[in-house]
Order: structure tokens, then sequence, then C-alpha cells
């Protein structure tokens, strides 16, 4: 990791590295899982295409896993900068940046 990035910056990169290498773990699972699938077809022994079900299960569930990784990327980059909410201006519950862009009420 790069020692000039800051804390936060630091912690989100962390996180799509790790989110990155997880997603790639499985890609690279689900290719193996894919020619053993493909060598059990056209083998036709009833054994190994019986044994296709459960490769295939496994196929499908990291897929799902690979989706939510990346859909859990946007929460987890926006947790990374967990100092944020410190900021918040305890009078207008606002961040300091939109203080001056709130209009005024009609009363």
């Amino acid at each position: 990791m790069d020692s000039s990035l800051g804390g936060a910056e630091g912690k989100a990169w962390g996180v799509f590295q790790r989110t990155f290498h997880q997603v790639q773990f499985l890609l690279d699972h689900n290719r193996l899982l894919i020619k053993e699938i493909n060598v059990n077809q056209e083998s036709q022994i009833p054994e190994s295409l019986s044994r296709n079900v459960m490769l295939i299960k496994e196929l499908n569930y990291n897929i799902k896993r690979v989706v939510e990784l990346y859909a859990g990327l946007p929460t987890s980059f926006i947790r990374s900068f967990s100092n944020l909410p410190s900021q918040v201006t305890a009078a207008t519950g606002t961040y300091p940046a939109e203080q001056g862009l709130k209009r005024a009420r009609s009363t």
C-alpha cells in the first residue's frame, strides 16, 4: 500500500484490494469448476454427470458471491471513510460543506 495515502484513503484502497482478490479467487475457482463440468459432461459417465449437479450448485453460489462482493463495494467504500460522520455539525446536522447550501425555510 502507498504510504502517502491518508488514513481513510488507505482504508478505501484496502477494501478495494481485498474485494478484488476475493473476486479473482472465486473467478479462478469457477474456471476450474467449468472445466470439470465440461469433462464430466463429455464423459457421459453417470457418476460424473450426477457430480455435475453439485459442481453447478457451487458455481452458482460463487457467481452469487461475486455479485454480492461487487454490490457491497460502495457501502464498504463509504464505511472506509467512517471519520466523516464526526464532522457533522451538531447544531444543523449537516456536513460543514453543506452549511452554506441550506435554503431558508419559508414560515
